[in-house]
């Protein structure tokens, strides 16, 4: 279909080293905290050293949050509670600070990369930098048509691997990925139930919005037509991408499988990365191990991606604003989970004998 061999990063990607991943624990078993007190802030800091490659882990000092954005055809269906070729609107408010993510990043103190890969306005009217690895301007109609052309489906993932190689090389030691799309969560619906083998309404869920029963209704009978036109093509998930996807699900699969390959960790957000995360891990089965589930988010497709890729979300809130702002609540969970299993002391180095401490007997 075109000169990029997808099979290539089941070669490239490597799973975080098991061995780094052991001494991690063997480390753990000799801090003052008795093993398992900290709960999952044990299996974090375990799963940041492996990937890391160091004991004890470092500190994730340079998190960045990287949003996909793009109008997708389907949306003028009517499937999603805003009007369709708004993601425009959705760029310009993370750009000005005014969106939840942008709320958090800045109260947490982390910077926001936004990519526009095909939002459906004049390029001029957005930031050079946010524009640079535009595809088009909107996807093509799944239900009905392709989403991209070939070629245009291999430069949007070429594009993700560019981004995942910008951020490695910038010193980005974890990602919170999201995505800024209008429509969106009815291509990643599609998608996961095409790679799982389910029924359309099995994956429908209401999106950020929360839309109305007569919407849910189109979205589901969208997911159906799509679906016929997915199925024939799973063997090859680049032209799957091409058929049922779109240039900003094509571009963060490529960025997921390349942060892998350059070993630089990924906290998804909600159902549009989750589906992102299901086709890359078509294409290589060891990528799933460089990623954390930020959050559930409520999608019946996301959980359904998640299980069949064995990640267990670390919040529930409810959150389903999308644009990544559950995975960043969740980003200083990690934090902490590195922060504690870098600085709390061994007993020797505490001056103590192994006894448990006052208030784990409580």
């Amino acid at each position: 279909m075109s000169g990029l061999n997808l099979d290539d990063f089941g070669n490239l990607i490597e799973r975080p080293d098991g061995g780094v991943r052991r001494d991690a624990e063997e480390r753990r078993e000799r801090l003052v905290v008795r093993p398992g007190a900290l709960g999952r802030l044990d299996e974090l800091g375990d799963w940041l050293s492996a990937a890391q490659s160091a004991v004890p882990v470092k500190p994730v000092e340079q998190p960045r949050v990287v949003l996909f954005a793009g109008d997708h055809g389907v949306a003028g269906l009517g499937v999603s509670a805003r009007p369709a070729g708004t993601a425009g609107d959705l760029v310009r408010s993370v750009l000005a600070g005014a969106s939840p993510v942008a709320v958090l990043a800045r109260r947490f103190g982390v910077a926001v990369r936004v990519v526009d890969m095909a939002v459906d306005c004049d390029p001029d009217e957005l930031p050079e930098d946010v524009v640079r690895h535009r595809v088009r301007r909107s996807s093509g109609r799944i239900d009905i048509e392709d989403a991209l052309t070939a070629e245009e489906a291999e430069q949007a993932v070429r594009a993700g691997m560019a981004v995942a190689d910008e951020e490695a090389d910038s010193g980005t030691d974890l990602v919170v990925l999201g995505d800024l799309s209008i429509g969106g969560t009815t291509v990643a619906g599609a998608l996961i139930a095409a790679l799982c083998g389910t029924d359309a309404s099995v994956v429908t869920g209401r999106g950020g919005g929360g839309i109305d029963d007569l919407a849910w209704m189109r979205k589901c009978a969208a997911i159906r037509d799509a679906l016929r036109r997915a199925r024939p093509v799973l063997g090859d998930q680049l032209e799957l991408l091409a058929a049922t996807g779109g240039a900003d699900i094509a571009a963060t699969t490529g960025f997921l499988l390349q942060c892998a390959v350059r070993r630089t960790p990924v906290i998804l957000d909600g159902v549009v990365s989750a589906a992102c995360a299901l086709v890359a891990q078509r294409v290589a089965f060891r990528a799933p191990d460089w990623w954390l589930a930020g959050q559930a988010s409520g999608e019946p497709g996301q959980a359904k991606a998640l299980d069949r890729m064995a990640l267990n979300p670390l919040l529930d809130h409810g959150v389903t604003v999308g644009e990544g702002t559950g995975a960043l609540l969740a980003l200083p969970l990690v934090q902490a989970a590195a922060s504690l299993a870098a600085e709390l002391p061994e007993h020797a180095e505490a001056g103590t004998d192994g006894a448990p401490q006052e208030s784990e007997l409580d």
